[in-house]
């Protein structure tokens, strides 16, 4: 089954065509976030206008690198939400001309079933369930169990910031440049990680939310009671010690969940801040006995069209041909909320 897919939640203008699910035949995008470096972070109206001028050459280089044409296409997938709204409909939009158009059918898939559904794009060997699901990103933190695609249930999300915000946020309080994430990582390569003691949020909760406000918070009040013009001295040890405390943080809750459902096979981080290497590094080395997967390229960590196009593949397999109608979202807090398809 080969889908045509775009994302455009954010900043990103993205199209792909992927094959089953798996084999990324094309994945083509348009970024306007140095657009948004003297701003700090995007501003939507902005990033709606550059998405309305990169969507047709998107579309248009993604078919070629694919070497396909409509006539091959068997479905388009779009993200539906969440996200910008004039982005969205930017995406949406073109999604639902081209379905009219081709005369395919059209599935609307949630922006984070995308970034759960990451590790399976051109993943050398298939990913076994239960999985346990950490998706971190600047707009969401959540964890997941989930015993097939569809399927699972949410076990904790962020109380305020997430973790990727958090990353903007300590950068532009340490003089560091839009976005945050690569930024701090960079900085922190020259620190030392123990130089400053920031707090593990919720630690004795129980609970399995996350909570990165006071972190931003404390790391705002260390850089006040700094000696006047210490900063630019102490900058990659601040760096590397908030870096730390962030993925500590993560790494508690994930470690107190794998507790609680020792059935899990693997354990997945996905999203924009999974491409953090601290991260990578110290989650494999706390998870020695389980398999830790990420998404295979960084560029599939960050939004992307290839995700879409996959978790579009998965819906249709396991909910047939009830993914292209409206499917009854559920109370509970379960993925039932993410497989809800009309866009």
């Amino acid at each position: 089954m080969k889908i045509l897919a775009f994302e455009t939640s954010c900043d990103e203008t993205a199209a792909s065509v992927v094959f089953n699910g798996t084999q990324v035949q094309s994945d083509v995008f348009a970024t306007s976030s140095a657009c948004f470096t003297s701003t700090g972070g995007v501003v939507p109206e902005e990033a709606a206008r550059k998405q309305l001028e990169c969507i047709v050459p998107v579309l248009h280089q993604a078919l070629e690198k694919a070497q396909t044409d409509p006539s091959s296409i068997d479905a388009i997938a779009v993200t539906k939400g969440p996200g910008l709204s004039g982005s969205l409909l930017v995406g949406t939009t073109a999604a639902r001309a081209l379905a009219s158009l081709w005369q395919k059918p059209l599935v609307g898939v949630h922006h984070t079933l995308g970034h759960l559904t990451s590790p399976w794009l051109e993943c050398a060997e298939t990913p076994k369930f239960p999985v346990l699901s950490l998706s971190v990103s600047g707009g969401h933190s959540d964890l997941w169990y989930r015993t097939s695609h569809t399927h699972g249930k949410l076990l904790g999300r962020t109380r305020d910031d997430a973790a990727g915000e958090a990353f903007d946020k300590g950068a532009s309080l340490l003089g560091l440049p839009y976005p945050g994430g690569p930024a701090i990582q960079k900085a922190a390569e020259q620190g030392r990680c123990d130089a400053f003691l920031f707090p593990n949020p919720l630690h004795e909760k129980d609970t399995l939310d996350f909570s990165f406000s006071g972190l931003k918070t404390s790391l705002k009040y260390t850089i006040r009671d700094l000696p006047e013009g210490e900063l630019a001295t102490v900058r990659s040890d601040l760096a590397a010690s908030y870096e730390s405390a962030i993925c500590k943080h993560l790494l508690h809750r994930l470690q107190k969940a794998a507790t609680m459902y020792p059935d899990i096979k693997e354990i997945h981080i996905v999203g924009g801040v999974s491409a953090n290497t601290r991260l990578r590094t110290v989650a494999s080395d706390t998870f020695r006995t389980c398999t830790v997967r990420f998404p295979c390229k960084i560029s599939y960590c960050t939004d992307n069209a290839a995700m879409i196009g996959a978790a579009a593949f998965f819906l249709h397999r396991e909910l047939g041909d009830a993914s292209y109608l409206p499917f009854q979202t559920k109370a509970s807090l379960g993925l039932e909320e993410l497989v809800e398809t009309t866009v």
